[in-house]
């Protein structure tokens, strides 16, 4: 086990927003969580991450926040640095490389996500999907051993967003860090992890959760496999139910 949220509750002055709510991650998992909006997704992933502190509850991490990333929904890329500059930016704020070392692990970074030879670019001058592969470059760069993935694709369009998916699940297998995925796609939240864990309508709770067979990476034309559906099948009735709870 590398992260646990236990019985979890996060609440707010207009109410509670979370909760009670628990989750296990293990070592080189990848789970996704999904749910309706509101239902505390990203509260869940902030307590995760240790950029919240539960009112209720026990969160526990193996990895420290160094050994941490989280991608969200935007890039969040500085406007006034290069690509590479941008995806240095843990490392200069670690204080534990030099510059040139620093850069020369952005550079490889952004190669492993496709992105060789835009290494001067600046935020402007990228799609949203080539900020969004910085936006990786930058968490990856510090080879984490938990990966939080905040809604990352939910703003590109539909053939940017398969291709990053698959880019993902393609730098996961050089790393294995576990990675817990966030999104509102239910086929999109089987098709990248090996488990769905379905939340209700807000304060969310757990609905159930759906193992998912089948190889990781995905190979071509899962999507199209039987196993696929019968996922997704299962992942949208334990989905209808957590929203009439």
């Amino acid at each position: 086990m590398i992260a646990a949220l236990t019985d979890v509750g996060v609440d707010y002055p207009r109410g509670r927003a979370l909760g009670p709510f628990s989750l296990e991650i293990g070592g080189g998992e990848i789970v996704s969580l999904v749910g309706p909006s509101g239902c505390g997704k990203s509260t869940a992933m902030r307590l995760l991450a240790g950029l919240e502190a539960p009112s209720a509850g026990k969160v526990a991490r193996t990895p420290s926040r160094g050994e941490t990333a989280v991608v969200f929904q935007a890039p969040t890329l500085a406007p006034w640095l290069s690509a590479r500059a941008n995806a240095a930016l843990p490392l200069e704020l670690a204080g534990g490389a030099h510059r040139a070392e620093a850069a020369a692990r952005a550079d490889m970074g952004l190669a492993r996500v496709g992105l060789a030879g835009v290494e001067a670019a600046r935020p402007a001058q990228l799609s949203g999907g080539m900020a969004m592969r910085v936006s990786l470059a930058r968490a990856l760069v510090t080879e984490p051993k938990l990966l939080l993935l905040d809604e990352p694709f939910a703003a590109l369009d539909e053939i940017t967003r398969r291709a990053l998916a698959d880019d993902v699940l393609a730098l996961w297998a050089d790393t294995r860090p576990a990675i817990v995925f966030v999104t509102h796609n239910v086929e999109e939240a089987v098709y990248m992890a090996s488990r769905v864990v379905v939340m209700t309508r807000g304060p969310g709770r757990t609905a159930g959760e759906v193992a998912v067979a089948g190889p990781m990476p995905r190979p071509p034309g899962f999507r199209t496999t039987a196993a696929f559906r019968t996922h997704v099948e299962a992942v949208s009735h334990l989905l209808a139910q957590g929203m009439a709870a």
